[in-house]
């Protein structure tokens, strides 16, 4: 396939320039067009970061009538990035952006509907869908090595949120849409989702700010998700561990996600290093070793995700050229959206919320 010319949006998200040397360690990549309204920031990133870098500008309107490019990265805060999301759509950009989109699911049903029609492809950066721990996980659920699935569980904890930064836009509702369950619990409900090729049909959670922090938004949350195939699972998500040090590169994290069936269990430790799953199974197949381990060694690569962060997004690179769909699609994210939204209102009610199509 031809090289692909991309043009990244907004320079200080956190993880702004982890995409950008994921763009430029894959060669599906030949050119890079940045922007951001600080120039500043641009002319700096550009010094430090330049390879590959073909524009830089803090101008939409400028860049837009000046840039040719096939595939738009989207950084935006929370609030700002659905607007630029439909902008590009609208030019018939394909779009892969941050999760999660946008700070509200209503917004984004319009950014999933408006790419359908415009027949462009929208994805969003659940790269934990391609790490291979989680996609063996998913390979043995299907096969049946765990039986009938009866219950799954997932932890995200990590440091407490005076580590972080409170001023931060991440803890502003009226920007961010959410606080822990928007930025890192997603990553856990679409892991979920993804492992079970199934979808939560209900939620019943309590969400809380405990940290004693001048937020507005959660900073624990636990959830029970009601499966479509019958399986009922948990997420607890929380910034509460006081053993820590400042920034974000310094956090620390307590994680955990498991599956249990009617033959078996699988697991792991996200943040393990090197990375381990764990399987049982009392199938046929496994009696002459039920219990096994599975042990990875990934490849050293300076980028979002590592080596399995390049593969997500050249996956989604082909899929602009023709070639299946994205790894995780807008209508992955807007399903993640809804169960945040339904986990609010639960929370809100004291009710279970039923989740529909």
């Amino acid at each position: 396939m031809d090289g692909i010319r991309v043009a990244l949006f907004g320079l200080t998200h956190p993880h702004s320039l982890g995409h950008l040397k994921t763009l430029q360690a894959s060669d599906l990549v030949k050119g890079i067009v940045l922007f951001d309204d600080d120039a500043r920031v641009v002319a700096d990133v550009r010094e430090r970061m330049g390879n590959k870098v073909q524009g830089g500008y803090v101008d939409l309107d400028e860049m837009f009538a000046g840039e040719s490019f096939q595939v738009g990265v989207a950084d935006f805060r929370n609030h700002l990035n659905g607007a630029l999301c439909l902008r590009l759509i609208d030019k018939g950009v394909h779009v892969i952006s941050e999760k999660p989109v946008t700070n509200c699911a209503e917004e984004l049903s319009r950014i999933v509907d408006a790419a359908s029609r415009e027949g462009v492809k929208l994805g969003v950066m659940y790269q934990n869908r391609y790490h291979p721990v989680a996609r063996e996980a998913r390979r043995l659920v299907a096969d049946g090595v765990i039986g009938r699935v009866t219950g799954c569980e997932a932890r995200m904890i990590t440091s407490q949120v005076r580590f972080r930064n409170p001023g931060h836009w991440l803890f502003d509702c009226r920007q961010a849409g959410g606080g822990i369950l928007s930025w890192l619990g997603c990553h856990y409900i679409d892991l979920l989702r993804y492992v079970l090729d199934d979808d939560v049909v209900e939620v019943s959670a309590i969400a809380d700010t405990l940290s004693g922090e001048d937020i507005d938004v959660e900073d624990v949350a636990s959830l029970a998700l009601r499966f479509g195939k019958g399986a009922i699972g948990s997420l607890h998500a929380g910034y509460q561990l006081a053993m820590s040090i400042p920034g974000y590169s310094g956090a620390t994290y307590d994680t955990y996600v498991g599956f249990r069936g009617t033959e078996g269990r699988v697991y792991w430790n996200p943040v393990d290093r090197p990375p381990v799953l764990h399987a049982e199974s009392t199938t046929v197949g496994w009696r002459s070793s039920p219990v096994r381990s599975f042990h990875y060694a990934l490849p050293e690569l300076d980028c979002y995700g590592g080596a399995f962060g390049l593969a997500f997004l050249e996956r989604f690179l082909y899929s602009v050229n023709g070639d299946g769909e994205p790894p995780a699609t807008g209508e992955d994210a807007l399903r993640v959206a809804r169960i945040i939204e339904a986990a609010y209102a639960s929370s809100e009610t004291g009710r279970r919320i039923e989740i529909t199509s």
